[in-house]
């Protein structure tokens, strides 16, 4: 039953329930169940877990609430009913009393209307795009920058690393403030950090100078990368994260291939003409200020602990208000405990000062109500830290999970050598294609566009691998059913003997329901990465045409994106609560990979040559293709032997 608040009172689901449990002419003398801490039923047969904390009688045996009334604290939870005055007691002056706050901007982010995240997750992405742009757009820039800094080619790349750096170490400490104060803040405040320092790279006049402002930039950026993974679990359950999560995913790929196509076109048409290749950096800052307002304007706070703290705060000034009216108590729903579950000591397990932390209990709303005098508190509250000890935990734990955690270690070390090999495109694609095809800038950032097909291509096929996983012959049934089934269609079974025989094996040893299930299709598309890179290093050359090797860059990028989404929905699913830290983890590691290839880019290429580093890069992506196969097949075991995955099955 959803009770609200309104001028008109509290009101149920139906008119017959309002007035048997809330009659207008007497609503405080309907008899009702109540449960009161200090009132317990002693039943010497039953057992301490079965004692039920009631009393039989009518509200009038009870005086009502005054000013002198202990106030009792109550957890507050997004399916609680709103408790509201007795407006029915013909005592009252309602038309002076505080109307009910407005409570709609407070309901629970997974019950969010699908428009209402479909715009988030637009933003979400859009924002990760750009952000991932500004990495790309800068590496075809680098010659420029340099000649006007008056420093080398190697000297202006270290932009790239220091923006990376940027990206690994700021969401260690942003992460906890998003967790206790909101997600809305801190996008809003990186944001502006990102457009800023956006500008100043435009307009600095040394090495120095560009260094820190691409590493504010990408503490700025870091935000629209590493913890839209976190809005999107703040708004979908488990089972419809894929979406949104290959959408993201897609958006980090597209926009590190268009950075720099772009730049590429600028750097060519304008690099030599005075100081127009700066606008590779200020037709940002226009992008990003108008997404940042975007940004500021659409974007709602998803953090469900942070919107019912708000609620319960909203609630408690509205009580406020109308006790300085001279009201007294509100109408708060009864709570019908199930005995055998809550022990005698946690049974009113709604009330503060009896309710340990972390007890679960059953509990159903019955439509009684009575008078009392409350605050609602929200639970997340209690268990809250200091910030600083939060931010110590954010930075000491991804660690600790690195190197205690095989699952961590390993995933950490196949995403960053993908993400590494992404970072190393943007040397490699340029060199290679100018020295093997002679192509110039912009004809090199065109062969980008691959990258961005790959990344769309993926993106679908990321989306439909969810409905593959939902097919129902490979759902869990038992096999009675199935030879029950073959029983009943002999002739059925003789003609689709292989097709059955198939699903059965599939549900038998690939089941949909293990949190392995995010790693099957991955097992498959992650090869992509090394078929693209053996095929990109074998024919970079004048004798085979150059749409062969464009074409093994579209592979990669594929294979990169499965192995990108992958990680993320895998780590999301097995350590859940840790699940923050563990992402941490394989960012942090990524993001430093990652800033460190391009330097090493083209000595690489020029000392091996393209095919032994195609040959070099291919084989130790072969090699780490084996991560995904060894959690299919021993992911339980692996699993059991975890500290923090036992620990959070046994909650």
């Amino acid at each position: 039953m959803e009770m609200t608040c309104g001028r008109d009172g509290l009101a149920s689901a139906t008119a017959d329930e309002r007035e048997g449990h809330l009659a207008r002419d007497n609503p405080i003398s309907q008899k009702c169940r109540l449960e009161s801490p200090g009132m317990i039923a002693e039943d010497s047969s039953a057992t301490e877990a079965q004692r039920i904390i009631t009393y039989e009688g009518t509200v009038d045996d009870l005086p009502p609430p005054n000013a002198s009334t202990p106030i009792t604290y109550l957890y507050l939870t997004f399916d609680t009913p709103v408790a509201g005055p007795d407006l029915g007691n013909p005592q009252l002056d309602r038309e002076n009393l505080p109307a009910c706050p407005d409570l709609s901007r407070y309901t629970d982010p997974l019950s969010w209307p699908w428009a209402r995240k479909g715009v988030m997750v637009a933003i979400s992405c859009v924002a990760t795009c750009f952000t991932a742009y500004a990495a790309g757009a800068y590496s075809e820039s680098v010659d420029l920058i340099a000649a006007d800094l008056k420093t080398t080619r190697e000297g202006a790349l270290v932009g790239v690393t220091t923006f990376c750096l940027g990206f690994a170490i700021a969401p260690m400490v942003l992460a906890p403030f998003s967790e206790i104060n909101g997600r809305y803040p801190v996008f809003a405040i990186a944001g502006i950090l990102f457009v800023v320092f956006q500008a100043v790279c435009g307009v600095v006049r040394n090495l120095a100078g560009m260094l820190i402002a691409r590493f504010l930039k990408g503490v700025g950026g870091s935000v629209f990368s590493t913890m839209v993974g976190g809005v999107i679990a703040d708004m979908y359950e488990k089972e419809g994260r894929n979406t949104p999560m290959a959408l993201f995913s897609g958006a980090v790929l597209v926009g590190t291939g268009l950075g720099p196509l772009v730049a590429a076109v600028m750097v060519q048409r304008w690099g030599k003409d005075g100081d127009k290749w700066k606008w590779i950096f200020w037709h940002q800052v226009i992008i990003d200020f108008i997404l940042m307002v975007a940004v500021v304007a659409f974007f709602n706070e998803s953090r469900g602990s942070v919107l019912l703290c708000r609620k319960a705060k909203v609630l408690n000034m509205w009580y406020t208000k109308i006790e300085e009216k001279g009201v007294f108590g509100v109408c708060v729903a009864e709570l019908n405990i199930d005995p055998g579950v809550v022990p005698r000591s946690t049974m009113a397990s709604t009330e503060k000062h009896i309710s340990p932390p972390g007890l679960k209990y059953r509990a159903r709303l019955r439509g009684d109500v009575r008078l009392q005098r409350i605050r609602w508190i929200v639970k997340e509250d209690e268990h809250k830290t200091s910030i600083a000890t939060m931010v110590t935990v954010s930075l000491f734990r991804p660690f600790l999970l690195l190197f205690t955690e095989p699952i961590v270690f390993f995933f950490s070390l196949w995403v960053s050598f993908a993400w590494a090999i992404l970072y190393l495109t943007f040397g490699s694609i340029p060199l290679v294609f100018q020295r093997q095809y002679g192509f110039n800038v912009e004809q090199s950032g065109y062969v980008f566009t691959a990258m961005i097909i790959g990344s769309i291509f993926s993106t679908i096929i990321g989306i439909c691998q969810e409905s593959m996983l939902k097919h129902p012959r490979w759902q869990s049934r038992s096999d009675n059913s199935d030879v029950e089934s073959s029983e009943n269609s002999s002739e059925n079974l003789e003609e689709n003997a292989g097709r059955t025989g198939f699903w059965v094996f599939a549900r038998r040893r690939f089941p949909v329901e293990s949190p392995e299930s995010r790693l099957y299709f991955a097992c498959f598309t992650s090869v992509l990465l090394p078929a693209g890179l053996f095929l990109f290093g074998f024919a970079a050359q004048p004798s085979i045409h150059w749409m062969v090797p464009a074409f093994a860059i579209f592979l990669a990028t594929m294979g990169i994106f499965y192995v990108y989404l992958a990680t993320f929905n895998y780590l999301a699913d097995i350590y859940q609560t840790y699940a923050s830290s563990a992402l941490a983890a394989q960012s942090f590691c990524r993001n430093v990979l990652g800033g460190a290839f391009p330097l090493v880019t083209a000595p690489l290429i020029r000392n091996l040559g393209e095919d032994a580093t195609g040959g070099l890069l291919g084989g130790i992506a072969t090699v780490l293709t084996v991560v995904p196969w060894v959690l299919v097949l021993f992911g339980e075991k692996i699993r059991g032997r975890s500290s923090f995955a036992i620990a959070l099955e046994r909650k």
